[in-house]
């Protein structure tokens, strides 16, 4: 059973960063027909996205986030000893992106600098390393970025995930703090699940071909390849409304927290329907858990983050708040982190 704690570790800065670019759901046309796109607007939420241009990755989002970040906080860059970039759109395939990174951003040689493959739960899951790391005597900051472009291996044409997914980037100090307090964390995952969210070809298992990059029209009129993301959005209903509340409610017992001390319950951010039914289930007030995918949509793994600066900014930059943060998707993968966050630095959202 993976369920972490820490003591003395803390989020003591934060930034998001998000292209220019928006797409209004609303101003699509085909193969999105009337009815059917204010259904699913209404049901997930997600009314505006974020998309980079095809020069823009996730490292380049990731890296003006933790420019300006490590500027407005003024951290010396020789302070960071550890950075961890969490994406599912890497620049290549090898080699891993975060040494380019660490180069990128004038951080010393002695660095340790890797990526992670996660997707929905990867705030959560990299943020555990993260506080794993720290607690290491000589270790003083780690930089965590989490960034992800789903643009370039979703189709735009696709009727169940062309309207659901925006880009973005995100960086997160972490390091030791006297009065943090205990961290608690859950991680799991069950791959008898993966493919009801998968790119089925293009890696190693089933590699390019002429084939699997052509487009095809399916019985629904949805227009995507062998290498765009499909979804089985009832098998992630049904593992979402399975798993998601037991894991908090299995963390609330394992850290000794009555759910009325939480100020904040942060999900990813992937359907409002579903989340909306969630904090139902555990009879948490609607009105303490934020959303901001109204405004970018699904950013995968950094959709926590992003919530946390666009609604809730303000508020942990000035005070005390306990927090919830619910990670859970493609993999399948689910994460759960109770911890407290004070005095955070946090920058507005920076465009770009």
């Amino acid at each position: 059973m993976a369920l972490l704690s820490y003591d003395g570790i803390a989020i003591t800065g934060i930034s998001a960063c998000v292209p220019r670019k928006r797409i209004d759901n609303r101003s699509l046309s085909e193969p999105f027909s009337g009815p059917l796109l204010e259904k699913t607007i209404k049901t997930t939420g997600i009314v505006e996205r974020r998309i980079a241009d095809a020069s823009t990755c996730a490292s380049d989002l990731c890296c003006q986030a933790a420019s300006r970040l490590m500027d407005s906080m003024g951290i010396d860059r020789d302070t960071i000893d550890v950075v961890i970039f969490v994406t599912q759109s890497p620049d290549f395939k090898v080699p891993a992106t975060a040494p380019l990174i660490q180069h990128r951003l004038g951080l010393k040689k002695e660095t340790a600098a890797f990526d992670v493959n996660l997707g929905c739960s990867g705030y959560v899951y990299g943020l555990s390393m993260a506080y794993a790391y720290a607690t290491q005597a000589h270790i003083c900051r780690v930089l965590l970025l989490v960034g992800d472009t789903p643009s370039k291996y979703v189709s735009s044409l696709d009727k169940t995930t062309g309207i659901l997914f925006g880009d973005g980037g995100t960086a997160t100090i972490v390091e030791k703090k006297k009065d943090a307090g205990k961290s608690f964390f859950s991680l799991n995952s069950d791959g008898s699940g993966a493919n009801a969210l998968q790119i089925k070809a293009g890696g190693f298992r089933h590699p390019s071909t002429p084939e699997t990059l052509a487009n095809v029209t399916h019985e629904d009129g949805s227009i995507r390849n062998e290498e765009h993301l499909t979804m089985d959005g009832g098998a992630i209903f049904n593992f979402t409304i399975k798993q998601v509340p037991a894991d908090i409610k299995k963390l609330l017992e394992f850290s000794n927290t009555d759910i009325s001390d939480i100020d904040y319950l942060v999900y990813h951010q992937a359907n409002k329907f579903i989340t909306d039914h969630l904090t139902k289930k555990l009879k948490f007030p609607l009105e303490k858990v934020p959303y901001s995918l109204g405004k970018f949509g699904n950013t995968t793994c950094l959709t926590i983050p992003v919530t946390l600066v666009s609604e809730i900014g303000t508020e942990i930059e000035t005070g005390t708040k306990n927090l919830v943060l619910s990670g859970f998707g493609i993999g399948l993968s689910w994460a759960t982190a109770i911890l407290t966050i004070k005095n955070c630095h946090v920058l507005g959202m920076i465009e770009v």
